[in-house]
């Protein structure tokens, strides 16, 4: 059974997902590729321990502040290339960015950064694992499955100057 509960948060309302009381996703409203995969049953349950735990955390970033993911008990599921991707995105420090291309490397001397854009977009935990962090060549910011917008707004708070960074719509 998986359970949801939602968070209000300055993008809008978030919708998290837990099994076993792990956190398996984090979405924005409208985000592209909402819930993925998934496909046990759902309910809404309010009050489990990992959506408290994962509430406090967003109140933290929301606030400006640079929570650790370790305080929280993440489940991300995925092909082995995806999870490799998504816990590359894990290191990514606190108001930085990387470029796909950078992601790519770290993989495979001859790995594309489109391969890596597929992954990063279905990335399902949002904002904590920070795939709003991963640019396009050149400082490009381009795609972002919960919005561009949005990402603007997470590179923002995080300290990001986005005036270095290539805005295409």
């Amino acid at each position: 059974m998986i359970y949801t509960t939602c968070y209000d948060s300055p993008l809008g309302k978030l919708t998290l997902a837990s099994k076993n009381n792990k956190l398996i996703g984090l979405w924005i409203e409208g985000q592209k590729h909402f819930f993925g995969n998934f496909k046990d049953k759902t309910g809404e349950n309010n009050d489990l321990t990992i959506f408290k735990k994962t509430e406090k955390w967003l109140d933290s970033y929301f606030r400006g502040e640079n929570p650790s993911v370790k305080n929280l008990d993440l489940n991300l599921q995925g092909t082995e290339f995806r999870l490799k991707v998504w816990n590359l995105l894990k290191e990514i420090p606190y108001g930085e960015v990387v470029s796909y291309g950078d992601i790519a490397k770290k993989i495979s001397s001859d790995m594309s950064s489109q391969a890596v854009g597929g992954a990063v977009g279905h990335n399902p935990i949002s904002i904590i694992v920070p795939c709003h962090r991963v640019v396009g060549f050149d400082g490009k910011l381009t795609g972002y499955a919960g919005g561009l917008e949005n990402k603007i707004k997470l590179l923002k708070l995080e300290g990001v100057k986005i005036r270095d960074l290539k805005v295409i719509f």
